[in-house]
């Protein structure tokens, strides 16, 4: 070979590495998931006005907002939305049922993430036993493990278990979530075995009483919260050591009765989550895997979800909750831009749930509402059934919104199932407050909207739920008559409406106000990614939010 010859090889050879190097595949190199625990649709707007121009107004400014997306199944618990959420599919099929279920066959209550077989690490007791063996699908975490034969990392990180655990999916590198009782971040063996040196660095630094320490007032004057409830008021619930429910709050005071627990219903256990969130960052190296894979960070905020709980959506507390997180937000975006760069990173915002309005506080502004005492109806329901066939207990639970029967017992009796199912079903539909109830066998013919229908069957899962739903009034829900603060789990608009935010790399500025769906999140982040959709997905990628790479 001349000269000529070898130099003409040499530069097509160049320019084939050249070539191939330009045609990498472009990737973000870091994926963060939000979930805010109970966050309504609504938050994004009712506080707009107060919010800074770098948290939430800057999801929807640089983002794309899906406005009208709905929860597509009942009841709408914690569980069931970050394992929906993360899979693109349901109850029926991903077989999280609710935050506790029933396994119909044995008739054992069930934790949605507990697993025996596993040990606390960083803690002690079944605080510490949890894992994702219960999720029966692949999530888009998951998915993203596999294809890149593992190298991606990925970790998730939530004040509760489940917001930790379920969302970071099967083949997680780490899931972490607080020890209530020390305050304590703590995994368990399914992960690993010791907690890396980072996090009990974190956890020695004792942040929880840091925060505690500064005690919980208002943002701002109190008289400017204008669009909640006055301070003292009927509808929400005092700490314990409290007199009133109302600012402002001694924490540190608190704490010797309500013990760490407290720093859970504060928004500071929010803060906490995204210090933490942002350690792992800087620890894990995530955004910066050495192979160039893209990683994936699960954080869920579950402050929100404890203090709605207690003191209801129209408290001054809540609307004071969602001022500091839009600053912890905007901090936390900042952080990303620093530390992955602006463009670097895709980053969506959703929520698990809703919550509805206190039913007495809707009640006193002349609304229909009420609540339905489980307690109260299932002792009815055992009393009418054992007139009619002679035994005792034939209603396990009324968990979920759905009546469970004592299986075993019925088969020792030999009693007649359908018969049994008949009569509940006649019975429920006596009963104030319920709107809708249908044996799961016949679902699909119901005398019900054909949404609701759908939802109902969506929710169902054979081996794990009820085999009768019942569906209360809209404002209506389970709980003590003349109950405090709130709950969620119904079909309904103020449970069921979401945000679902996408900001960042892969992400098209925007807005749609066509109806969209939680298994559409999963679906959407798995295109933005290229990669395939997790195993038991029934979503649809919101072609609107991608820009196409």
């Amino acid at each position: 070979m001349n000269f000529k010859s070898t130099l003409l090889a040499a530069m097509c050879c160049l320019f084939s590495i050249s070539v191939f190097a330009d045609e990498t595949l472009p990737k973000p190199k870091l994926v963060v998931g939000m979930v805010i625990d109970q966050m309504r649709w609504d938050y994004l707007y009712k506080y707009y006005d107060r919010y800074s121009e770098n948290g939430f107004k800057r999801l929807l400014s640089e983002g794309f907002s899906s406005e009208n997306m709905l929860i597509d199944y009942v009841p709408t618990y914690t569980a069931i939305g970050h394992s929906t959420v993360y899979t693109g599919s349901v109850p029926a099929i991903h077989g999280i049922a609710g935050n506790d279920f029933i396994i119909q066959a044995t008739g054992e209550n069930m934790y949605c993430t507990q697993d025996d077989s596993v040990q606390a690490v960083g803690g002690e007791g079944k605080v510490g036993q949890q894992s994702p063996n219960n999720l029966l699908v692949s999530t888009v975490t998951d998915q993203l493990k596999l294809a890149t034969n593992f190298q991606s990392k990925v970790i998730g990180i939530a004040i509760k278990d489940r917001g930790g655990i379920l969302p970071a999916g099967h083949f997680a590198d780490a899931a972490y979530w607080l020890d209530g009782a020390t305050s304590d971040w703590i995994t368990s063996t399914y992960y690993m075995n010791t907690l890396p040196k980072w996090v009990r660095e974190f956890n020695t630094k004792r942040y929880p009483d840091e925060y505690l320490k500064k005690g919980w007032n208002t943002l701002y004057p109190i008289d400017t919260y204008v669009l909640s409830t006055t301070d003292d008021n009927a509808y929400e619930e005092a700490f314990k050591g409290e007199d009133k429910p109302v600012f402002p709050r001694n924490l540190n005071k608190l704490k010797k009765e309500n013990g760490y627990e407290l720093i859970k219903s504060v928004p500071y256990g929010n803060t906490l989550t995204l210090d933490f969130a942002k350690k792992a960052i800087h620890e894990e190296k995530l955004g910066n895997n050495e192979g160039g894979f893209t990683d994936f960070l699960a954080v869920s905020l579950s402050s929100t979800d404890y203090i709605g709980h207690q003191f209801a959506i129209n408290s001054i507390e809540i609307e004071d909750t969602y001022l500091r997180l839009d600053a912890d937000l905007a901090d936390f975006l900042s952080y990303l831009d620093q530390h992955i760069g602006k463009g670097n990173y895709t980053f969506f915002l959703t929520a698990d749930h809703g919550a509805a309005h206190n039913p007495k506080f809707f009640a006193d502004q002349k609304g229909n509402s009420g609540y339905f005492s489980t307690k109260e109806i299932k002792k009815q329901l055992n009393e009418k059934l054992q007139d009619q066939f002679e035994e005792e207990g034939i209603v396990a639970s009324l968990m979920n919104y759905q009546v469970h029967l004592n299986n075993t017992l019925i088969a020792e009796k030999e009693l007649d199932e359908e018969d049994i199912r008949s009569a509940i079903v006649k019975e429920l539909k006596k009963i104030e407050g319920i709107a809708f109830v249908t044996d799961m066998d016949k679902a699909s013919v119901s005398a019900i909207p054909q949404k609701l229908r759908e939802r109902i069957v969506n929710g169902y899962n054979i081996k794990r739920s009820g085999v009768i739903q019942y569906i209360l009034e809209p404002q209506w829900y389970s709980g003590k008559k003349d109950g405090k603060g709130t709950t969620h789990g119904s079909w309904n608009s103020y449970d069921a409406h979401i945000p679902a935010v996408f900001m960042g790399w892969g992400v098209k500025p925007g807005k749609t106000v066509r109806e969209t769906h939680m298994t559409d999140i999963a679906p959407t982040i798995s295109q933005i990614l290229k990669i395939e959709f997790p195993n038991g997905n029934i979503g649809q990628p919101i072609y609107e939010a991608i820009d196409v790479q």
